[in-house]
């Protein structure tokens, strides 16, 4: 059974709403006290939404101590209520192992649940998982389809692992161009990965025409955001570029990313 933090109590539609705008404005300003006092309220009545937040508290140890037991409640009530956030991030329990040891299927699970509510952050998470995780066998259709779930809602590692996808031919034919394309519009994004990938591809030629400079601009926004794929091309790409491209490709890896636009 749940501990009681505070006691709860009844509000109408309206005062719910403006009291967890100002929960969230407490959070936001780090006065976590405030924000608890008022999820409090409104989780023992039952609201999935202030479940949730509660749960992440505990996890987190934000205004309170950090106790996984308790997180590991509020997060499943609110999950088991249907409320696609809590879902998530119930998985999220699970997969990071907080309560002792990573639970990969179970966080699988609940990944699912959420993405299939249309969470575009799990749908994510679910893409990765299908692709990545040792617990399973790899479903690389399953992955497509999680991925542009989550890419369609401006996700961007989703967009780098739908291009990595396409250009490998994982669950779907291979087409470099529209790998390309995917990892432009993660690039823009601000996606280190997805930059990456992208000089890469202007590197090579796949999907793109070859274009050294291009190509440095792109790896040395990667290397910038720390994209362990960059290492992979930057010196290479580096040393292939005259001074006066190199040059050239830093001014215009220190301008601003073209949001929604091309390279």
């Amino acid at each position: 059974m749940l501990r009681n933090l505070w006691p709860p109590a009844k509000s109408h539609a309206g005062q719910r709403s403006d009291e967890m705008v100002a929960a969230a404005q407490a959070a936001t300003r780090g006065d976590y006290h405030t924000a608890q006092i008022i999820w409090s309220k409104y989780a023992h009545g039952g609201d999935a939404e202030a479940q949730t937040e509660i749960g992440q508290c505990f996890v987190r140890g934000l205004g309170v101590a950090r106790d996984t037991e308790l997180a590991q409640q509020w997060l499943s009530l609110a999950a088991k209520s249907g409320f696609p956030a809590a879902q998530r991030l119930l998985g999220e329990f699970y997969f990071n192992g907080e309560a002792g040891k990573p639970e990969y299927a179970i966080a699988e699970e609940w990944y699912a649940r959420a993405a299939g509510q249309g969470d575009a952050l799990a749908a994510d998470m679910l893409s990765w998982i299908l692709v990545e995780a040792e617990h399973r066998i790899p479903d690389y259709a399953q992955a497509h389809r999680w991925a542009q779930q989550a890419a369609e809602k401006g996700i961007a590692a989703a967009m780098t692992r739908l291009g990595l996808l396409y250009n490998n031919a994982l669950g779907v034919e291979r087409d470099a161009k529209i790998a390309a394309e995917w990892w432009l519009k993660a690039a823009n994004l601000g996606d280190a990965d997805g930059q990456a990938m992208l000089g890469a591809a202007y590197h090579l030629g796949a999907g793109v025409s070859k274009d050294p400079v291009t190509a440095l601009v792109w790896l040395t926004r990667a290397t910038a955001g720390q994209s362990v794929f960059a290492e992979r091309f930057h010196d290479a790409v580096r040393a292939s570029c005259s001074a006066s491209q190199i040059v050239d490709a830093g001014r215009r890896a220190a301008q601003p990313l073209n949001v929604g636009g091309s390279s």
